[in-house]
């Protein structure tokens, strides 16, 4: 996935460019929600574009509110107002700007081509799905990475991603139209995270760190595995590496965040055993980091994301396991049910040297 700077999102509507128009299928998925949802109900339009979408359900008694973090885009669906109905065009980074100016719950909340571009999707579909009304609906409209060339892949979703996205949820119905994926969700579904391996490692003596490091807001850089699992950043330490010098050099090789070696704990010593080979992870805590996290290892690591901590305990499509033990080090108890690890501890968490998250 690129990231998309937003201005380069602003040069594509002030040039007066767009996304296709709606199609037969999406016209007739939101007369059928319109016909079943109380008149007047509620609608978040998510990556609104120039508002063609929300304009729409605003004509279907929806009162709309429509968000996107592209000025232009604002600019340019705010000239032209519903048929009929209620739109407020709402300029809103929803990845990092506070959602307070948004209400309180929706009946309806719909990324419409827009899903692809967030960075930590897990996150946003949590914060979002709890402000949906009970019986509410989420709906997400994507490409499909089959249908597109491959060099555009990136504003596509392939089927592991269409996975993890249904895994929250009770009721998942999916349609599928010129080459986009219709995903309905209904029921937001909180389980137990779980704990998982990814495969029998090759013969190895298994020594490594894993790292912790967050951002501003506390919240957590976990790492979405080719393996189908999250995990923190983190490796194997080199013969003559310290633990934490592993740390700091795996963190930039895979995220490219940048750490000081002074800047890094080693906070305790772990040990289980990985089918009947011991393994020793070191838990480290990195305090202070430059740049922003970026995939450098594609054959390992999917994406990086920001998680925040309360969500730790329901994450879909489980923790790795060493990584969740080294999470508990720092945030104990957060994760019940973890399986047993002899923990070794180097650092009590009043010598972390920053404010307790």
């Amino acid at each position: 996935m690129r990231y998309v700077a937003q201005d380069e999102w602003d040069t594509h509507y002030g040039e007066g460019r767009s996304f296709r128009p709606l199609g037969e299928a999406e016209h007739t998925l939101f007369r059928d929600l319109a016909s079943a949802s109380p008149r007047g109900a509620r609608a978040l339009d998510v990556g609104c574009g120039v508002g063609e979408l929300a304009r729409h359900l605003a004509t279907l008694d929806y009162t709309v509110d429509a968000v996107d973090y592209a000025a232009s885009a604002i600019a340019i669906a705010a000239q032209t107002p519903p048929a009929a109905g209620t739109a407020r065009f709402v300029q809103c980074d929803i990845e990092r700007d506070s959602l307070d100016g948004l209400h309180g719950s929706y009946g309806l909340i719909v990324f419409r081509l827009s899903y692809a571009f967030l960075h930590d999707r897990t996150r946003v579909m949590y914060r979002l799905r709890e402000r949906l009304s009970p019986g509410g609906t989420m709906v997400v409209i994507t490409p499909v990475v089959d249908a597109v060339p491959a060099e555009r892949r990136d504003i596509a979703l392939d089927e592991d991603e269409i996975g993890l996205l249904s895994a929250g949820w009770r009721t998942v119905e999916r349609r599928d139209a010129e080459g986009l994926a219709i995903i309905v969700l209904r029921d937001p579904a909180s389980c137990a995270v779980a704990f998982s391996g990814k495969g029998r490692p090759s013969p190895h003596a298994l020594t490594g760190a894993g790292v912790v490091v967050t951002d501003e807001a506390g919240r957590v850089l976990l790492g979405r595995s080719v393996r189908g699992v999250w995990e923190l950043p983190g490796g194997k330490n080199d013969g003559a590496e310290s633990f934490v010098e592993a740390a700091v050099r795996e963190l930039e090789e895979e995220t490219g965040l940048h750490a000081e070696v002074a800047d890094a704990r080693l906070l305790a010593i772990l040990m289980d055993s990985i089918h009947g080979i011991p393994r020793v992870t070191a838990a480290v805590r990195v305090v202070a980091f430059r740049g922003e996290p970026a995939v450098r290892e594609p054959k390992l690591i999917h994406r990086w994301e920001w998680h925040d901590v309360a969500d730790l305990p329901t994450l879909p499509c489980g923790l790795f396991t060493p990584s969740a033990q080294v999470l508990d080090v720092v945030w104990p108890g957060r994760l019940p049910g973890l399986p047993p690890v002899h923990r070794h501890t180097l650092a009590p968490k009043n010598r972390i040297d920053e404010p307790d998250r």
